[in-house]
């Protein structure tokens, strides 16, 4: 290759996902929001042809926010993310605010109560679970953590002695520390048990390396294959996904939220249920017990006490309230439905 050709390549600006990627790693957000944003960035400029965003601007993100309502049926949250990951990336990487000319044009978000599921009925869920699935679900129940977070749990991460559990670059990238359940605690030293002896035998192969932040692996080096370190839930591959050679990777939320969509219908749970509502379910059951919300609110991590007062609302005024068709003798069900049941 001609020299000049050379110098040409050296200097070559970096591309566009490529200055993304740094601009989202320079301010320290999650990785999550990486894959997002990227994901995001791609589908706007496929939906125009593959035009560079430079050369677009808010007529190109309606249009696209536009298609995302009304062809692809997407809901209020989700058109408000890639809104968030396009003016990311026109603020951050490009240079250019476009929060005068969108003329805020961000989705209403509507307004829903949260499922919650019932002590027997989570009981029914977990009686049809088994392996890493039991575990996880009986956990986010436990202590009120989101699927991400549970799943990203350390070794490091429990304490059995204060009984409580450090939940890591949360939401918002906080820190908090929230329950560790009695009924918890032979379980997951069991399950420690096991994958101890995995990474010893993982070790021996020259394997049982762990993935960590960029930043703990440059400070410590060694970390990665320490016990400490190491997933409460790992992959099943020591490698990581398609031979990573930063080593093991979280279990995929896919599996667990499988698992449990399926337990979910062999229980015979007709609520519209995710692993999220296992959150909601132990908020509300603390606040049915008589927990104070200010404590619900730093176990479960919320910025705004006015979030976590939700969980009272709804016991209030839909638990601890007597019907007025209560006071009313009214004839059998089966009475009168007898017409319509034939």
């Amino acid at each position: 290759m001609p020299e000049n050709e050379i110098e040409v390549l050296a200097v070559r600006p970096p591309r566009l996902l490529d200055r993304l990627r740094q601009a989202i790693r320079a301010r320290h957000l999650s990785e999550r929001t990486e894959e997002t944003y990227i994901y995001w960035t791609r589908k706007f400029i496929l939906f125009h042809g593959r035009r560079h965003p430079d050369r677009m601007g808010p007529p190109e993100i309606k249009l696209f926010l536009t298609y995302l309502a009304l062809n692809r049926k997407v809901g209020p949250s989700t058109q408000n993310q890639a809104l968030g990951a396009l003016l990311f990336l026109y603020r951050r990487v490009l240079g250019r605010d476009l929060d005068a000319p969108l003329d805020l044009i961000r989705a209403k978000r509507p307004h829903r109560l949260p499922v919650v599921l019932s002590p027997a009925e989570i009981a029914a869920i977990l009686r049809r679970l088994d392996g890493p699935a039991y575990l996880a679900v009986s956990l986010m129940y436990a202590s009120g953590l989101r699927l991400l977070e549970c799943l990203r749990l350390r070794v490091q991460d429990l304490d059995f002695e204060g009984g409580a559990i450090v939940v890591r670059q949360g939401k918002g990238q906080k820190d908090r520390r929230t329950l560790l359940a009695k009924e918890m605690a032979p379980m997951l030293r069991e399950h420690l048990e096991r994958l101890q002896h995995q990474h010893t035998e993982d070790l021996s192969l020259g394997l049982g390396r762990v993935h960590l932040p960029e930043a703990v692996s440059r400070r410590y080096p060694n970390a990665c294959i320490e016990w400490r370190w190491q997933w409460i839930f790992p992959g099943a591959h020591p490698h990581g996904p398609t031979g990573d050679p930063r080593g093991r990777r979280p279990l995929h939320k896919s599996g667990i939220q499988r698992a449990f969509n399926r337990a979910l219908k062999q229980a015979g749970v007709v609520k519209d249920a995710s692993c999220h509502s296992l959150r909601h379910s132990f908020a509300t059951h603390l606040a049915d017990n008589g927990c104070d919300i200010r404590t619900i609110q730093e176990l479960l991590g919320h910025k705004d006490v006015g979030t976590t007062m939700i969980y009272t609302r709804r016991r209030s005024h839909g638990e601890r309230i007597a019907s007025p068709l209560d006071g009313i003798s009214v004839p059998s069900l089966n009475f009168r439905l007898r017409p319509y049941l034939r």
